[in-house]
């Protein structure tokens, strides 16, 4: 999946990376072999693919495919969990080495980091209540749609918001808060990965329904690792390490435990 603000604070956010990427040190890989661990950065907040479980454990199938990429290239894996909206700006400042958070592989993204993968493809949906009257993207005239603050489906809203008629967008941290309010009736759709909602409403029976968006821009995107710019041995070691996963039933095993289908 899986992941741009918008106005001034949009404008200081990429300003900020562009200004941070040429700070990046490589080569990145021979510090990450000394310190004997792959630290890896997701959001936590966005099942099926990255969540805290019961035991205070972050699993899923990011943290899943990030820890057997770490265990192939012989190191230990240590998931840190970050807000989604500054996950970058954490890479930059080496608070990790990379980012296995469904981050959407993007031509601004791509400006100021390096992406290993795709390591799966998904696509953009907007979702109502089962009941609701909204039948299509015209419907949406005068209605509040949620998002996932930082996402790229958060940018996309903003800039179709007059598009189908007026929006009023709401930003949250995640899914389950995204959930949640579409069916507390706070907001009327929300705008998101079409994976983790699918496997959400079979897990949990949520009524919810997805609008029919055959033109809709994002339905069919590429998911990325991102790490730092200047490290062309670690993007091939990880790279290395994900395509042996996907020759060998490694990574469909995976994708099958936590979404149900191979998602490649």
């Amino acid at each position: 999946m899986k992941t741009l603000l918008s106005g001034l604070a949009a404008a200081g956010l990429i300003a900020g990376l562009a200004f941070a990427a040429p700070q990046a040190q490589a080569e990145d890989l021979a510090k990450i072999k000394e310190a004997g661990e792959l630290r890896i950065a997701m959001s936590g907040a966005y099942p099926p693919f990255n969540f805290v479980n019961d035991r205070n454990e972050v699993v899923g199938f990011d943290a899943s495919i990030g820890r057997a990429i770490a265990e192939r290239m012989e190191l230990e894996p240590v998931i840190v969990t970050t807000a989604w909206d500054g996950i970058i700006a954490g890479l930059l400042a080496n608070k990790y080495d990379t980012i296995v958070g469904s981050m959407t592989i993007t031509d601004k993204r791509l400006e100021v980091v390096d992406f290993v993968g795709p390591y799966y493809r998904a696509g953009r949906g907007v979702f109502v209540k089962a009941d609701s009257d909204v039948q299509s993207m015209d419907d949406l005239d005068g209605q509040t749609i949620g998002v996932t603050l930082g996402e790229t489906h958060e940018k996309w809203a903003r800039e179709n918001a007059g598009a189908h008629g007026d929006w009023g967008i709401r930003t949250y941290k995640g899914l389950p808060e995204l959930m949640l309010e579409l069916n507390s009736g706070r907001v009327d759709a929300i705008v998101v990965d079409n994976i983790p909602v699918r496997v959400a409403v079979k897990e949990s029976g949520a009524q919810v329904r997805q609008l029919e968006t055959p033109d809709i821009e994002g339905g069919a995107v590429e998911i990325g690792i991102a790490i730092r710019k200047g490290n062309p041995e670690l993007k091939a070691a990880m790279q290395k390490a994900l395509d042996e996963m996907m020759a060998d039933g490694t990574y469909e095993q995976i994708s099958m435990e936590w979404v149900g289908a191979d998602i490649r």
